[in-house]
């Protein structure tokens, strides 16, 4: 599905030299926006990215006025769910509709391609954990319409809420004062505001403020455990997190988006605490489904398999996973590492004590789960490729990716 890995220098070993090694080369490349020392301020926003903001925050849009766009995407949460919640938002006019998936960040996406199979036929890129939509103006139509979101019955119905919206006037005034008139004109163009807020305003939705970046920029040091933790990540013998998850600079400079925009079946446990799964027959299976059906056809062996995320702020983004089914980075690094080892700790038992692996997709996908690449390649009885002392050195890492970081 993909390399072992993709760091221009991969680790053999966790050691203080072989880890110096890592981060004199990924400081190494020239500098960029991103952890540079004397960044230029950021442009203003244009007045459609400015209207942009106002309507995400709009919560009169919604069919029962309480919800926006903010209320699954917390500006003070990385864009993500707001901490403490359940494992998928609930929505609908009286905000009692529970909805299938858990709400990802925003940040970090305007680098993001339309979905595309490259050249050796892996699945890149898209919008929504199924990369259904080809761009964030797409993107955020469906959560105005979807009856557990927003759960306007028609794009009439939020042209009309935009109307009457305390900035009308100026959207008007951006657009042509009959915009309103035309309904499909209007909300394409609301939705268009929308993508140029997230592109825009960098200082929110792409600031490269972590400590990470800071790290790269030779700013600061990392501490010991966060060194570990950093060659276990780069370790393609060990983590092999940046096999999916790239770390180093990209060839002009950039930095690192912590994510290949490719996709990945890792048999995540099924969540019983997402309403919709109290039906034995329904399955959610990522790029093949139930929120598209292109892909099935002919790529069947896809099914089960869902868009690699950055990791960057990934601290701040439980619970985990499109299905909310883990609460905490340790846990997740548990499954990682142990899925194969000791499934029973994470699968429910059959009748004679064997653990039901892979229990959130149909039997006819469940061959397409990842067992090959590190660390997914282990036997049950297996020594997990990382120990509870190397998990805590690779979330002592991965808290370095956390935005606005102050040495």
């Amino acid at each position: 599905m993909k390399p072992a890995s993709r760091c221009p220098l991969a680790m053999r070993r966790a050691s203080g030299l072989s880890a110096l090694l890592v981060i004199v080369s990924l400081a190494g490349c020239s500098a960029s926006s991103g952890g540079n020392d004397n960044p230029a301020p950021p442009a203003p926003l244009t007045s459609a990215a400015e209207l942009g903001e106002l309507i995400f925050h709009d919560a009169s849009l919604s069919a029962g006025g309480n919800m926006s766009c903010a209320s699954c995407h917390d500006p003070g949460n990385a864009f993500a769910a707001a901490p403490g919640g359940a494992a998928v938002p609930l929505g609908g006019p009286a905000l009692d509709v529970p909805g299938f998936r858990n709400a990802p960040s925003l940040k970090y996406l305007t680098q993001n391609p339309a979905f595309f199979f490259d050249g050796e036929g892996t699945p890149t890129g898209g919008f929504d954990r199924d990369g259904r939509a080809d761009s964030l103006q797409i993107q955020a139509r469906r959560p105005f319409l979807s009856a557990h979101e927003m759960a306007n019955a028609t794009v009439a119905d939020v042209v009309t809420k935009l109307g009457h919206a305390t900035y009308a006037d100026s959207f008007r005034a951006l657009f042509g004062q009959d915009i309103f008139s035309t309904p499909d004109a209007a909300f394409d163009r609301a939705m268009l505001a929308l993508q140029k807020y997230q592109q825009e305003d960098v200082a929110e939705f792409a600031p490269y403020t972590s400590k990470y970046d800071a790290l790269l920029a030779g700013r600061v040091a990392f501490s010991g455990q966060e060194m570990r933790g950093l060659a276990l990540y780069n370790d393609p013998t060990r983590g092999n997190c940046a096999g999916c998850h790239p770390n180093s600079r990209g060839p002009d400079g950039a930095p690192p988006l912590f994510t290949d925009f490719t996709y990945d079946n890792l048999g995540v446990p099924r969540n019983a605490n997402i309403p919709a799964n109290a039906d034995p027959a329904y399955f959610d299976i990522g790029i093949c489904g139930p929120d598209r059906a292109d892909i099935v056809p002919d790529h069947p062996q896809l099914c089960g398999a869902f868009k690699v995320p950055t990791l960057r702020n990934i601290a701040l983004t439980a619970p985990y996973f499109h299905n909310g089914r883990f609460d905490t980075l340790r846990e997740v690094l548990e499954f990682y590492v142990r899925r194969d080892t000791n499934p029973e700790d994470f699968y429910p038992l059959d009748a004679g004590g064997q653990p039901i692996k892979f229990n959130d997709l149909p039997g006819e996908y469940q061959a397409n789960v990842n067992t090959t690449e590190v660390p997914y390649n282990r036997h049950a009885g297996d020594v997990p490729a990382l120990s509870d002392s190397d998990i805590d050195d690779v979330i002592a890492f991965l808290n370095t990716l956390t935005d606005g970081f102050q040495p």
